[in-house]
């Protein structure tokens, strides 16, 4: 049974941002979006003062990683608030990684290394959960939380969730969605869990909102120095772009342009590229070669729950009498079999029968066809019209495998940027870039690459040659370290 008495508190004396996330009266919380401004201390305080003014709940903090929770969460613990809470009667066991206050209330550390790993907590019931980094979780173990989230005794507030993070990573989407966007993410099932936008609050917070390092000179250059689109994530707090992102050099501004952007001449050569889709969405582009050579994907349809023949009707439908060269559709539909037909068998006859191609199998090289999609976009030989609305939101969102730097990693809503790899790599050709020039365009953006070529330096040069050795041997192990020489790269072929 919990004791009734108040634990004394320690001296934890929060910034105006920190104090702005602490009073919020949202059920979920979002603090910080950029790098510095206390994030990780301000969740670690949430909890221990929830669990200290609260007797007999449950508290848990998460991080993906041990080294991550050990470093960020746990350490930061010791040093602030257990040796307070220990002169009251605390006790913290470094094996089981709770800490059990005198007032029967307990604070769970944890971590989620595997997808699954969520589900240890099965069963918990948790007055309060936070979750450190929190683009660094799925939208289905955050789902699979939110059921925890609840507290059998009375308290002083709501049971509740925060979670603090910088931009990027796996998770960037769905967190973008919920706490930015205030819009339901891809692979959020409304009719299981509503949504309800006022229950979600992002406390926006940077590196000048903590007075500890807003005047730290030596931690803003090291800032600074990072490249421009790693810098603007952690520095500036921008949603827009983040480490990890594959696409660093899309720009709105650049490659969208208005519907009417191009009139076609009969001549213009038109094609479609198809993820096909039923539970998940199906993604579908028209594509034309301007007489420039740019490419231009001018038309977008995204749809669910069609049989093939529908989908195929669907497309016929939303054509709009353009006379296409070629429809490229995406391998799993050649699989998959309803009756020995295949997928692509049964949208095909419905093609046959309105004067279009048959389907094609796209070509699938994943690496090859990212790197098409970058050259091109690096290049102004690819435009977006503003219509394909569901590409232009997810181009930006592709972050690179880190098992495989070469490819991008699966997420929830990669249906469009698939569609347009499909488009793309099955219909132009493209010259092969060589890997010490791909690892260039990992390490320097382009501006950097141009300034080198120039004559310029860059700054940490020590650490980023590092980083492209650490690079060259994940994705080419067998390679001797390739010199650092030649940035001008080989365009596409068109």
């Amino acid at each position: 049974m919990a004791k009734k008495f108040q634990l004394e508190q320690p001296p934890y004396r929060p910034f105006p941002r920190q104090i702005e996330f602490h009073i919020s009266p949202a059920k979920y919380r979002l603090f910080g979006g950029a790098a510095g401004p206390g994030k990780s201390r301000a969740l670690m305080e949430e909890a221990i003062q929830l669990a200290a003014e609260n007797p007999g709940v449950n508290c848990l903090l998460l991080r993906r990683t041990y080294g991550e929770l050990e470093s960020s969460i746990i350490e930061p613990m010791r040093k602030f608030v257990l040796p307070f809470y220990a002169a009251q009667g605390a006790k913290y066991n470094e094996s089981t990684r709770i800490l059990r206050l005198p007032n029967g209330s307990n604070v769970y550390f944890g971590y989620c290394r595997n997808e699954n790993d969520v589900y240890q907590y099965q069963g918990g019931e948790f007055f309060f959960i936070g979750v450190d980094e929190l683009t660094h979780f799925t939208l289905k173990q955050w789902q699979f939380l939110t059921s925890r989230n609840r507290c059998p005794v009375k308290t002083n507030r709501p049971p509740g969730m925060a979670g603090a993070t910088n931009p990027g990573n796996i998770g960037h989407a769905w967190v973008k969605a919920l706490f930015i966007d205030h819009t339901v993410p891809p692979g959020w099932d409304i009719a299981v869990q509503p949504y309800e936008p006022n229950d979600y609050d992002f406390i926006r917070a940077t590196l000048a909102d903590n007075p500890i390092y807003a005047n730290d000179v030596a931690y803003k250059t090291s800032l600074q120095a990072l490249p421009a689109n790693m810098r603007r994530a952690f520095l500036n707090g921008d949603w827009d772009i983040f480490a990890g992102q594959y696409f660093t050099n899309f720009e709105r501004s650049r490659h969208v342009v208005p519907r009417n952007f191009a009139q076609f001449d009969k001549w213009i050569q038109r094609w479609i590229g198809i993820d096909w889709g039923f539970g998940h969405n199906s993604a579908i582009y028209w594509n034309a070669r301007l007489e420039d050579k740019r490419v231009f994907t001018f038309r977008e349809l995204i749809c669910n729950n069609l049989s093939p023949k529908q989908l195929g009707e669907f497309i016929v439908q939303h054509n709009q009498n353009d006379d296409l060269a070629a429809v490229y559709l995406s391998p799993d539909a050649y699989a998959k079999r309803e009756n020995y037909i295949t997928i692509a068998d049964q949208i095909s006859d419905v093609f046959r029968l309105s004067g279009f191609p048959m389907c094609q199998r796209a070509d699938n090289d994943r690496v090859s066809g990212w790197s098409l999609m970058y050259d091109l976009l690096d290049t102004d030989q690819w435009v977006i019209s503003e219509q394909c609305e569901n590409l232009i939101e997810t181009l930006p969102l592709a972050v690179r495998d880190p098992d495989y730097l070469e490819d991008v990693l699966k997420f929830e809503s990669d249906d469009s940027i698939d569609a347009a790899r499909y488009s793309l790599k099955s219909h132009i050709k493209t010259s092969v870039v060589p890997l010490a020039e791909r690892i260039n365009r990992q390490v320097f953006t382009p501006e950097e690459r141009q300034l080198m070529v120039q004559g310029g330096s860059l700054p940490d040069m020590t650490h980023r040659i590092r980083y492209m050795l650490e690079l060259q041997k994940k994705q080419s192990p067998a390679l001797l370290p390739a010199p650092i020489k030649r940035f001008k790269g080989r365009r596409v072929s068109v």
